[in-house]
């Protein structure tokens, strides 16, 4: 709803209705009520709805004409026009008794605030080449397929559907970190999983992830065994290692919706789509058509052409054509909107994907879309948002868990565990568990043998956990956005020290660590001798930045050689105190001098967590 700041009298030139005067005590008096939309004043104020845009324009305020407004609004906008206006009384219970009016009973969809039942989001997860777009592309009944690369899905795509007169609407998502990274965000945007499942390969590391993925998310999963059609196809195994994942389907006696398909021969797609919608149903899915829109982006590109593009799926109200939106921190007014198939349209309703043309830059994947009434709305809202981003409370790590959780910020630790082997898994879960308190619960919800990748990093931002590691390494990749947002990622290697410190970190009493933060990466590709003690190591920066006198780690085959700190940093034969990636220079290390050709110099800083 649009607000004026504060009343202000609008100067109007001659033809358009204004007046810089407040009207003469002759002017014809109008009630207004406390909120109307501009079309409802402008009939109120017998005046075209043009002028009343015109109007609200001169005082900063963008609105269509169905935008809603505040009294104060209309009212400077009456008095500019002319009038006198005064607020209309608000008809209460009793007030409408005494005029003898008999309050009208509110209808069900009243009560509910103007709730309608709204389409299913369905994100299709699972293992590479099990099917996942073969699967869309049969419920589409239209050849996505074969415009990917490979066979293989390289964007996100939204399609909507309809079965029966009822529409849903499919997410096809890379993999399951696309999905998390949505979440990450703050954007909830799944309603139902369908985990596609190839009969011939059975569940893969990748099926497991995807699992626990929707697991944290907390969203039901429809089982696809896809593939049935091949000699190969074992559906009984793929059953039974669905119930070893924890997926146990209804037929034996569990509650996962299970339905064998066969996307190539589109075989089983109308049972998938009626288990859709009976899940869905059950959910009891609802929104509210008539508030102004809001929905996530799945989708984000700067086209050469048009400029920023954005694929949003509304969530809840009805986008329009011209309407101004802010997604994440960018904003606009929509000057184009296309649908799945490319057409033109001048709306979207709820769970509609559309792509939209007018932002002022690329938001992120999973930012939020909010349709608001001007510019000014736009930019204080923008403002929020980034005020609330500043004030997030930090993610967990074990050095702040007792203080989140006497502060009351979380009743469950979620930890995403990897270990060197799968033997490890079961014994350091259970012991982790165990450790469980009133106060707060420990939950394992993702665990796997292996690095820590990028995706187990994605999935402790989404559910604001923390990674042990047990034997194994971090991928560089998942440090890296590990640094940046804040994860706390603990690497053990005896089971002990692994419990206890999680044990001393929910009593508060774990002493504080150190973990070291890389801040760039150098190459020796030459090694000259400076003095009769001293050599130096000609390098090219390959990441990062080098610094004089930060602390350095020689790393020669992944091993660490030695640790020390720069000495010095020259640039043909100039003293500088750094060097960007990109660029070559000489490094000299306090006490090291035995330098190979093909050592990582790895420059660091060493930080409390």
């Amino acid at each position: 709803m649009v607000k004026a700041s504060e009343p202000t009298n609008v100067s109007k030139p001659s033809g358009e209705g204004a007046n810089d005067t407040p009207p003469s005590p002759k002017a014809p008096p109008v009630e207004i009520p406390h909120t109307l939309s501009i079309r409802q004043l402008a009939d109120l104020l017998q005046a075209s709805a043009i002028d009343i845009i015109k109007q609200l324009m001169k005082i900063g305020i963008m609105a269509n004409i169905n935008q809603v407004i505040d009294y104060e609004t209309a009212a400077t906008i009456a008095t500019n026009l002319g009038y006198q206006p005064r607020p209309k009384p608000r008809i209460t219970q009793s007030l409408a008794s005494a005029i003898g009016e008999t309050k009208k009973q509110p209808t069900k969809d009243e009560e509910l605030g103007g709730l309608r039942p709204r389409p299913p989001v369905v994100t299709i997860m699972g293992h590479v080449n099990h099917g996942k777009t073969r699967l869309l592309d049969a419920i589409r009944q239209t050849n996505v397929m074969a415009t990917e690369a490979g066979g293989i899905t390289q964007h996100i795509g939204a399609y909507q559907v309809t079965v029966n007169d009822q529409k849903i609407a499919f997410l096809d998502t890379p993999g399951h970190e696309d999905f998390t990274a949505m979440r990450a965000r703050g954007a909830q945007v799944t309603d139902v999983t369908v985990l596609v499942v190839a009969a011939d390969d059975g569940v893969m590391p990748q099926t497991l992830e995807a699992i626990d993925h929707a697991r944290a998310a907390g969203v039901p999963i429809i089982v696809a065994i896809n593939k049935i059609d091949k000699p190969e196809a074992n559906v009984e195994l793929t059953k039974q290692q669905l119930t070893d994942a924890g997926l146990v389907i209804e037929e034996w006696g569990g509650d996962t919706v299970c339905v064998q398909v066969s996307a190539k021969e589109k075989r089983g797609i109308p049972e998938l789509l009626e288990s859709i919608l009976l899940v869905a149903e059950m959910e009891d899915l609802k929104a509210n058509p008539s508030k102004p829109a809001e929905g996530v982006v799945i989708e984000a590109e700067m086209d050469k052409t048009k400029g920023p593009l954005a694929t949003v799926l509304v969530h809840t109200g009805t986008l329009k054509l011209g309407d101004t939106i802010v997604a994440g921190t960018t904003w606009g007014r929509l000057k184009a909107m296309f649908n799945d198939t490319g057409k033109r349209v001048r709306k979207a309703d709820q769970s509609t994907p559309v792509e939209l043309l007018g932002l002022d830059s690329v938001p992120q994947v999973g930012n939020i879309m909010t349709a608001v009434a001007s510019e000014q709305q736009a930019r204080a809202l923008i403002q929020k948002r980034q005020l609330e981003i500043k004030q997030q409370a930090p993610l967990v790590t074990l050095n702040n868990l007792f203080d989140q959780i006497s502060a009351g910020q979380i009743k469950e630790l979620n930890v995403i565990l990897k270990t060197d082997v799968q033997g490890s898994i079961e014994p350091i879960r259970s012991s982790l568990e165990r450790l469980g308190t009133k106060e707060v619960q420990v939950r394992v919800i993702h665990s796997g043998s292996g690095n820590v990748t990028e995706s187990d990093v994605m999935l402790a931002i989404a559910s604001k956990g923390l990674i042990i590691g047990f034997n194994t390494d971090t991928e560089r990749g998942a440090r890296r956005l590990a640094d940046a947002e804040g994860v706390s990622i603990r690497n053990y290697d005896v089971i002990y020290n692994l419990v206890d410190d999680v044990n001393k970190a929910l009593k508060g009493m774990l002493e504080p660590s150190y973990i070291d933060v890389i801040e760039g990466r150098a190459e020796v590709r030459a090694i000259f001798t400076a003095t009769k003690k001293q050599k130096i190591a000609g390098v090219y920066v390959t990441e990062g930045k080098v610094s004089r006198g930060a602390s350095v780690k020689v790393k020669r085959q992944e091993q660490v050689i030695c640790e020390s700190t720069i000495s010095s940093l020259k640039h043909f034969k100039d003293d500088v105190k750094e060097m960007n990636a990109g660029s070559e220079c000489g490094v000299g290390t306090k006490d090291y001098n035995d330098f190979q050709v093909g050592d990582i110099l790895e420059v660091f800083r060493r930080e409390k967590r």
